[in-house]
Parts: C-alpha cells; sequence; structure tokens
C-alpha cells in the first residue's frame, strides 16, 4: 500500500525515467542509455501477456545486468493473465511491472488494453490487485489524463483511486488525452494539448501517492520545473534522439556525478558491450541504430550518423566501424541548440 501515515512512499531511482518506446527502447538502447545516466529508471517496450506466457521469453524479457534499475511494461487485461506474466517477469529479475493504461493503437484497443481501459478504472484496479499479490517488486500503472470525451478530472480521479485501493505503488501520468478513433498513435503523442496541472492536481489530492509526469518534455529546464510539483518525470522521444540529455541527469537531477565525463568517454565505456554483442553473432547495426543522436550539435555529427547508418549496417561492421563514425565528430564544444 502507499507509505505509512507520516510519510509518502517513494520509488527508489523514480525521480527521472526513460520511456516505454516501442521499436527503440530494446536491451541494446538500453544498455547504453545506462552507460549515460547510472540513476535513470529505464522501461521495455510494451510486451503482452500472450507474449510473456506464449513467446520466447529470453528473446522478449532477457536484458543485462547493467540496465539496473530496469522495468517490464505489460500490455493486457485480464488480471490472472497479468498475474502469471508479472511473476514470470519478476523471476528474470526486473526492478518493477508497470502496467500499460495508455497506448491508443488499433491494435492494443482490439486486445482490450492499453489507453482504452481508462474507460474500465475498476478492472485496472483488479489487474494491479493481482500484480502485487503475485510479486514483492513495485506495480505502477502509466496512464492518460483520460481518453476522447471523457472529462479529466473525473477520468484521472476515478483510475487513481481504483488502482490506490489495489495497492499500486506508484502512477506515471502521459498529460494529455489520448483519442481513440481519428488519430494516429503518431498524433495522440502531440495533438492533445499538454495538461501539466491536472498531474499536480492529482499530486495535491493524494500526496502519498508517487506520481510521475510524462509527455513533451525535451530538455532538464523542462524537466526540473516538474519535479517542483510531482515525484518524477519520464522523458521519451528526447532521450531517445538526444541521448546526450542523459549525460545531465545524474548531476542536475540525483546529485552525483555522470557516469561518462562526455559522450566520446560514454562511447568508450560502451565498446565491450558492443563487442559483446557482436560475439554472439548480431550486427553493429542492432545496437548503433540508437546512438545516432549521440552527438547532435557538434560538427561532424552528420557524418558520423551517415558512416553509421551505412558502414553499421554490414555484416563486417564492427567496433573499427565505430570508432571510425566518432572519429569524424570534432571534440569541440556543442553548438547552443534551441530547446
Amino acid at each position: 500500500m502507499i507509505g505509512g501515515p507520516e510519510e509518502p512512499r517513494t520509488l527508489n531511482g523514480w525521480r527521472f525515467s526513460v520511456a516505454p518506446m516501442m521499436d527503440w527502447t530494446d536491451r541494446h538502447c538500453r544498455a547504453f542509455h545506462r552507460t549515460l545516466s547510472a540513476r535513470a529508471r529505464l522501461y521495455t517496450e510494451m510486451v503482452t501477456t500472450g507474449a510473456v506466457l506464449h513467446g520466447p521469453r529470453e528473446r522478449l524479457l532477457g536484458f543485462s545486468a547493467v540496465e539496473h534499475p530496469v522495468a517490464v511494461q505489460l500490455g493486457g487485461s485480464a488480471p490472472a493473465e497479468l498475474a502469471q506474466a508479472a511473476r514470470i517477469a519478476a523471476e528474470f529479475g526486473y526492478d518493477e511491472v508497470n502496467l500499460n493504461v495508455g497506448c491508443p493503437s488499433d491494435r492494443v484497443q482490439e486486445g482490450r488494453f492499453g489507453a482504452c481501459l481508462m474507460r474500465e478504472p475498476a478492472l485496472v484496479g483488479d489487474c494491479v490487485a493481482a500484480m502485487k499479490a503475485a510479486v514483492a517488486v513495485p506495480v505502477t500503472v502509466k496512464c492518460r489524463i483520460g481518453v476522447d470525451d471523457q472529462d479529466p478530472e473525473t477520468a484521472l480521479d476515478t483510475l487513481a483511486d481504483a488502482v490506490v485501493a489495489a495497492g499500486v505503488d506508484g502512477l506515471i501520468v502521459h498529460a494529455r488525452k489520448a483519442w481513440l478513433q481519428g488519430l494516429s498513435p503518431k498524433e495522440n503523442r502531440d495533438v492533445p494539448p499538454l495538461d501539466y496541472g491536472r498531474a499536480t492536481r492529482l499530486k495535491q489530492r493524494l500526496p502519498r501517492l508517487p506520481i510521475a509526469v510524462n509527455g513533451g518534455l525535451r530538455d532538464l529546464d523542462a524537466v526540473q520545473a516538474r519535479l517542483a510539483e510531482v515525484d518524477g518525470v519520464m522523458v521519451g522521444r528526447a532521450a531517445y534522439s538526444e541521448p546526450a540529455l542523459l549525460l545531465g541527469v545524474d548531476p542536475d537531477v540525483f546529485g552525483v556525478p555522470a557516469p561518462a565525463a562526455d559522450a566520446f568517454a560514454a562511447i568508450e565505456a560502451f565498446e565491450p558491450y558492443v563487442a559483446g554483442i557482436l560475439a554472439q553473432g548480431e550486427r553493429l547495426h542492432a545496437v548503433t541504430r540508437h546512438m545516432l543522436g549521440l552527438f547532435n550539435g557538434r560538427p561532424g555529427a552528420r557524418a558520423y550518423r551517415r558512416h553509421l547508418s551505412t558502414h553499421g549496417m554490414r555484416p563486417d561492421a564492427g567496433l573499427a566501424t565505430l570508432r571510425e563514425a566518432v572519429a569524424l565528430v570534432s571534440r569541440a564544444a556543442p553548438e547552443a541548440r534551441a530547446a
């Protein structure tokens, strides 16, 4: 349950996290991000309960020990299946199990999970209760402020009350509505207006519930503004497309030194992981596709991206290819970039 009578409960490392993103936050992406921040909480891509229960578990759930703290995000709406999938994920060693109540895609809606569950708060509560009974690690929910014509004040309060009653350990609020008909998943990340204030009001109403906010956060100044009002932030596309942002997370958000002095040092530290992946027979591009934005703003960044995008695809591409790309980047201070 949420905290004791005097103090709110907090989740270790939850102050800053990188959002779960389909086709992006795979195990290689997460290992790379960990090189840039030792404290940020990392999330898997959403994995459905059906895939966990019946699919290739090691491929779907396997991860490197360097990724901790790392959470798995599950998609589903059957409490018993979610409990079983959560138990399996916990056995793999994940630090948290998160339930997706925010994805608006047609495929997800057809499976009766994701954002459409905003309309079924009692079911979400049942799902959380089942997962809590199955695992000892924290169970959290990532949701929207509402869907379609729902009133965000009522919709979010009702969902939050249901999951709090079920013992949820934290709520991540994507601070915009989802439109389930008429907008694509991509448009649902931009078109509905952001309402950070709605998450703030929820925190004020439920001060003992750890609440993080997600959506539209593009730099650490925006992160700090939100941290003045809620317990945590979750950054998605900015962390992926501008990964050097993560180098500032440990000093600016957690008050500890970054694990690498700069982006060049981070790549050097990441080389043993890359070498291990190559030794397992995977191609360089499987890893370096997540690294293309690392030097954005520096002279030579375009040449670096081009080299990795072309030569990194070759079957014989290796660490030398990565080093050749890095050598194209100037070590001068990066150019100022607009927020």
